[in-house]
């Protein structure tokens, strides 16, 4: 009889990292979706310091940490950005003309970003996510909505701020939601068609992002099993499997709670984490 669970027991003992951090990101997934539903963030807020946290239990190598949690919340988001934009798209939400616009410079900066985060020593990346959080963290505090009707910029302009927005989005392993909305809000984009064309710009971003850490890792011989690049798989499918569903909960559940004084809290939440990650 113990014979029959000889095979499976020893490769649960041989995977058994992968296992428990798989298991572990199912439940990570599912707050996620939530919170993406509910609150209209991206999820990176929320996977980028859970992996940092949960990737050395795991028995990742330190230096590689940082690096796996930002590539690997960058291949969340281009499955969750990417069902949002279709989404949007069916709703009629996305402006083609503008997406089209932003496109060049959100998919030079998102793959900019992934080549910055591998010149940087591991060691400062924690430090510079922090510092992105915290500002977005402030900025949802404070609630900051523009109402304008300036003209988007057209030419270099808007290719240098979509640029800068995939520079700092995939730096902190984010779609660039939280920027891209008051960026196309302050240019009198109307909020729908903003989210929208955030959703899908996100996607792109995401794209580029993932696909220079995944070149940057390739070859590294530090790199976990199931690895592509620094992508890491079982962290990657635990996330979207419940992710992907849960979604809809949060959705549902926006005219049901204060969701205004539930951004605030989680704002404050981004500041601690904020802080934690600066400080180490």
């Amino acid at each position: 009889m113990t014979e029959n669970f000889a095979g499976p027991l020893s490769l649960f003992a041989a995977y058994s990292n992968e296992i428990w951090l798989f298991a572990v990101c199912l439940g990570l997934g599912a707050v996620v979706g939530v919170l993406a539903g509910l609150l209209g963030i991206g999820g990176g807020l929320v996977v980028v310091p859970a992996l940092v946290w949960l990737l050395p239990l795991a028995g990742i190598e330190p230096t590689l940490v940082m690096h796996i949690a930002l590539a690997t919340s960058l291949a969340s988001i281009v499955l969750t950005s990417g069902a949002s934009a279709r989404n949007h798209f069916r709703l009629g939400n996305i402006d083609v003309s503008i997406v089209r616009s932003l496109a060049p410079g959100v998919i030079l900066g998102g793959l900019g970003g992934s080549v910055v985060a591998e010149m940087v020593p591991s060691h400062m990346l924690p430090k510079i996510f922090a510092v992105i959080v915290l500002l977005l963290g402030l900025q949802m505090l404070a609630s900051m909505r523009f109402s304008s009707q300036r003209p988007l910029p057209g030419g270099v302009r808007l290719f240098g701020s979509g640029g800068l927005i995939g520079v700092v989005s995939s730096l902190a392993g984010i779609g660039g939601g939280s920027l891209t909305v008051p960026y196309l809000s302050w240019h009198g984009v109307e909020m729908r068609r903003a989210i929208g064309c955030a959703s899908f710009s996100g996607a792109l971003i995401a794209i580029a992002g993932m696909a220079g850490f995944i070149a940057a890792g390739v070859g590294d011989q530090n790199l976990p099993l199931f690895s592509i690049g620094y992508v890491y798989l079982p962290a990657l499918l635990g996330i979207v499997l419940t992710s992907m569903y849960t979604t809809r909960f949060g959705a549902a559940w926006v005219s049901r709670l204060p969701t205004p004084v539930l951004k605030k809290i989680f704002a404050i939440f981004l500041l601690f984490v904020s802080v934690k990650m600066f400080t180490g």
